[in-house]
């Protein structure tokens, strides 16, 4: 078995920990955090909160904050493991005071309390070497049936679309909510709707799936809404507004 250490505690390093437990061929031999109550949630393998009592592995995780992954790489000796960051934004020259590194990046949304189907999830790869890579598909494989050589410019720009799709479009249900509770109407009932929004681009380009007022530059009803919203929530309003109209080459 490969046996791995996981540097961090939060939900990528949580969910990459259940994932592995489930593999008969990486053993998690040990979880770090500087913080002994994000370990509470690691009770099965041995934990620790000082780098100097880390344990042997042939690969070192860093699941950290991405401020925090290059400090604590500059505390840890070059044992010839590899060492891989779990980052969608920062460079895999972040490890390279190592002989061996790469990236090792789930693509997903990840939250404690939610359980994800890890075989789907797509893991970003990019090594410092071609035997390096073999040994992050080798990984990759024993927990995803997604892998994709993906290079530090093309994970950067990945990561900021994720940041569009996925956390913006997260906030936009939560203006959405602070509407419907104003108004005194159960956010539930959009869920159909926001369902049926995440399926059809499964079958259709978001530009060619794009509905609504602006699209249509129905001015009446865009400021009929104008008129229901809060200072924040018409600032957003117009400026996505603007931005579909100005894609779809109509004018407000």
């Amino acid at each position: 078995m490969t046996k791995v250490v996981i540097l961090g505690a939060g939900n990528v390093a949580f969910h990459l920990f259940r994932a592995f437990q489930h593999t008969k061929e990486i053993d998690v031999v040990q979880v770090y955090n500087h913080r002994p109550e994000k370990l509470s949630d690691f009770t099965e393998t041995n934990t620790t909160t000082s780098l100097s009592e880390l344990k042997k592995a042939q690969i070192y995780i860093f699941s950290l904050k991405d401020d925090a992954i290059a400090e604590v790489a500059k505390k840890l000796k070059d044992s010839r493991s590899l060492y891989l960051h779990t980052s969608g934004g920062l460079p895999i020259t972040v490890l390279s005071k190592f002989e061996n590194f790469g990236v090792f990046y789930p693509l997903q949304t990840f939250s404690t309390k939610r359980k994800v189907e890890f075989r789907k999830i797509p893991l970003c790869l990019e090594s410092s070497s071609e035997e390096n890579l073999q040994e992050l598909k080798k990984l990759g494989a024993s927990i995803s049936e997604n892998l994709y050589e993906i290079n530090s410019e093309q994970r950067r720009a990945l990561h900021a679309a994720a940041v569009f799709v996925n956390n913006f479009t997260n906030h936009l249900y939560h203006l959405g909510a602070e509407i419907c509770e104003k108004n005194q109407v159960p956010f539930n009932i959009l869920q159909p709707l926001i369902a049926e929004t995440a399926a059809k681009i499964k079958e259709l380009s978001p530009e060619q799936a794009q509905t609504g007022p602006a699209l249509r530059n129905d001015k009446k009803t865009i400021q009929t809404h104008l008129k229901l919203l809060n200072q924040d929530q018409t600032e957003v309003y117009k400026l996505l507004t603007q931005s579909i109209t100005k894609l779809h080459g109509k004018e407000l």
